[in-house]
């Protein structure tokens, strides 16, 4: 987006996947509205998916003037500004020792996702049991390795270096772009989004949000859409005064 004035900024952070895609027209009519917008916004994707993934949607579905002022992805564990990695970020989970906690997982017997799913500071797998979970996420404290675990939908468990996550890196990127307090509104739709819900002042669940993400949702500060995809993050921007109705 155009550079504005740091002055009262808002910063709204977006999940991708179902929260801003599904409704491609909702999407390209969000878009319109905050790049036309006179209040000083900084929009930012926030995605679970590494930078290559989600570059290859950005290219193949959203407009092709779309230009966020930063993306955060790998579930917090890579941030990008202007196209170019934070190596600030990164630096801070170089000794994460990722290759053990994959070693062990995989003698469990769970099968990592494929490899554009993981990051140097994300390994994520498929565990379809919850107890299964449970017994893994025990195994590694017993052992001492550090790590933070995100559950979600049926079988996706991430794990991702302590002091990633998609809370860590929206509290970052609010203190670099000066949203002062009551400014910081997340937009998600799954359980992985949680964290992000908490760290924010303000969040927006969107329509079409899973059960898990509706039931956990912290309500005092969540509005909960009843718009779907695109149409439900503009609705709650509406809501909030951001956007205009």
């Amino acid at each position: 987006m155009t550079a504005r004035t740091e002055v009262d900024v808002w910063l709204v952070v977006s999940d991708v996947d179902d929260t801003l895609t599904g409704d491609r027209d909702a999407l390209f009519h969000l878009w319109s509205v905050l790049r036309d917008a006179e209040e000083p916004i900084r929009f930012v994707l926030n995605s679970s998916r590494p930078a290559r993934s989600v570059d290859e949607t950005i290219r193949d579905y959203f407009p092709q003037d779309f230009s966020p002022d930063a993306i955060i992805t790998g579930l917090g564990t890579e941030i990008r500004i202007g196209g170019a990695l934070l190596t600030e970020w990164a630096a801070r989970f170089e000794n994460w020792p990722r290759q053990e906690i994959v070693d062990l997982v995989e003698d469990f017997g769970h099968a990592p996702h494929p490899d554009v799913f993981q990051t140097p500071a994300k390994a994520s797998f498929a565990v379809p049991d919850e107890r299964a979970v449970e017994r893994l996420l025990e195994v590694l404290s017993q052992r001492g390795l550090p790590f933070r675990a995100i559950y979600s939908g049926a079988s996706d468990l991430d794990l991702i270096a302590p002091g990633a996550g998609k809370d860590a890196a929206l509290l970052f990127l609010a203190k670099h772009f000066s949203a002062g307090p009551g400014r910081v509104i997340a937009a998600g739709d799954s359980g992985n989004d949680l964290a992000m819900f908490e760290a924010a002042d303000r969040a927006i669940a969107v329509g079409n949000a899973r059960r898990e993400l509706r039931y956990a949702a912290p309500r005092h500060k969540t509005y909960f859409a009843r718009a779907d995809h695109a149409a439900g993050v503009l609705e709650g921007l509406q809501a909030y005064g951001v956007l205009p109705s």
